[in-house]
């Protein structure tokens, strides 16, 4: 009897031994801003074996990833690639949307304080996010034992990957030159962040955001993260999400082909071959997974399809909604701001003023769609309310529809032609993003690590499969918004 009773005690240690063994250790989420796909290759021959290299060569290389929905931009890229969501669902349908009526910043919270300076940078938090992420399910999975952390130079880019339950958020507060969090997530900083801050170098935010620096003090935190929150050790697993942002600010302002741009890539290989050593010491060659993606890519400068004899054209949203608002007096009579703004290549309607003008709302939309018609930048302008009766390509409708979110969208969609984007004046040879274009969608996707073996697949995917797919690997549900599919891999 004594000795069945030690069997089945044996063979239960195992089962359990082996229910442990279904996840990694640490789960590592990298989003790097900005990154079009084709820089994996553009930059190849320089990067080094253990960063871009790694990833491709010990890893998972998905090369048809695609962005589907619009506006392809950081807030709603980060939210939908650790989701598997849209905006119409997980409610993040911009940078900037309107909430309740009021053009809102996408993770500001006025019911929380900052923590780690004395400026506004830190009154953020997920609240304005619908639905749950990886790390929300991880930690459900867990009975919240897991923890979860993320570490980002922007803001959104720390907050709405980790999540509602996460452990922690960490972004950079520019004005103080340190990193700093919310009241959302705790009441003061740890004492390894506080020390940590003493060490980043006295430079001015233009100084840090422009070169390298921003994302190697982002890399070590992530390192610092990994080894003072014991991430890894804890019994079961963590998870941390990493975004590099400095990729998108040196993209904005330099473009696609610049030498900064470069410098940015081929030192931020170097970063992350770092990063993937120190997991392989702290935690285990083997033991973490890794996916890596991007939030949106970008478009070459519209100076630079100029010149090599390529259709391009500047898009300018705040001249374009005057005209329209004159042309709009003109033809109803009426001198009212019929448009409150163009956001995101959608128009805001101001119902109240067109209401309380006598004017009905439908002859107000049509008016503006045939309007932008005209416009020769233009390639479709949609009713976001009759858009599945519009006569546009299936792939821009479902796009348009993924991205329209009633509550916080706004009322007419315009489509720009391809190389026509929207802009500032004097952008120059800069850039942008935020359309439904190949340039601005077709994003990096790399898996490596625990139970990932070595492939390539050119089959089409969206970033909302990344989510299920990471989900599917280490045996968790999929977020509550999810509508992507776990992709199979060999």
């Amino acid at each position: 009897m004594m000795k069945k009773f030690f069997i089945i005690t044996a063979l239960l240690l195992a089962t359990l031994t082996s229910m442990a063994q279904e996840r990694p250790k640490l789960v590592v989420g990298i989003a790097v801003d900005q990154m079009r796909w084709d820089y994996l290759y553009r930059y190849y021959d320089e990067y080094t074996e253990g960063g871009f290299k790694r990833l491709m060569n010990e890893g998972f290389n998905f090369e048809n990833c695609m962005i589907n929905y619009i506006p392809s931009v950081t807030a709603i890229g980060h939210t939908s690639l650790f989701t598997g969501s849209v905006p119409s669902i997980h409610g993040i349908a911009g940078n900037n949307y309107m909430l309740n009526g009021k053009y809102t910043y996408c993770c500001e919270d006025p019911d929380v304080t900052t923590v780690g300076s004395d400026t506004k940078a830190g009154m953020r938090s997920p609240r304005n996010l619908l639905t749950t992420t990886i790390g929300d399910e991880l930690k459900t999975a867990t009975s919240w034992k897991s923890k979860v952390i993320g570490v980002s130079f922007k803001d959104r880019a720390a907050i709405f990957p980790s999540g509602h339950t996460a452990d922690a958020a960490y972004w950079f507060d520019g004005e103080k030159g340190c990193f700093i969090t919310s009241t959302y997530y705790m009441n003061e900083l740890p004492e390894w962040v506080k020390k940590y801050n003493k060490g980043i170098k006295k430079l001015t935010k233009d100084e840090i955001q422009y070169s390298p620096y921003g994302n190697e003090i982002v890399a070590e935190l992530a390192k610092a993260v990994v080894l003072n929150e014991k991430l890894g050790r804890n019994n079961t697993t963590d998870m941390l999400t990493v975004s590099f942002s400095c990729t998108d600010i040196v993209g904005h302002k330099y473009g696609t082909h610049d030498a900064k741009t470069h410098e940015q890539y081929v030192e931020l290989d170097k970063q992350l071959a770092d990063l993937f050593g120190y997991l392989d010491q702290q935690v285990g060659k083997g033991q973490y997974l890794v996916f890596l993606s991007a939030d949106h890519g970008a478009a070459n400068s519209v100076q630079q399809n100029l010149d090599h004899k390529i259709p391009a054209g500047e898009f300018y949203g705040g001249e374009e909604l005057k005209e329209m608002n004159k042309h709009l007096t003109t033809v109803f009579g009426k001198d009212i701001q019929y448009g409150i703004r163009i956001m995101d290549y959608k128009v805001v309607l101001n119902r109240e003023a067109i209401r309380d003008a006598g004017l009905e709302e439908c002859k107000v939309r049509k008016e503006i769609i045939s309007y932008f018609k005209r416009n020769p930048q233009v390639m479709y302008a949609v009713d976001l309310e009759e858009v599945s009766s519009a006569s546009i390509p299936s792939v821009i409708k479902e796009k348009i529809i993924n991205g329209y979110n009633r509550e916080r969208s706004g009322d007419i969609q315009l489509i720009l032609k391809p190389g026509h984007l929207g802009a500032y004046k004097g952008i120059g040879y800069g850039t942008t993003h935020g359309l439904w274009n190949p340039y601005d969608c077709h994003l990096p996707f790399l898996l490596m690590g625990w139970g990932v073996k070595h492939g390539t697949s050119q089959r089409a995917c969206h970033i909302t499969d990344i989510a299920p797919t990471v989900c599917a690997l280490i045996h968790i549900q999929m977020p509550n918004g999810c509508i992507g599919n776990p992709i199979d891999l060999p």
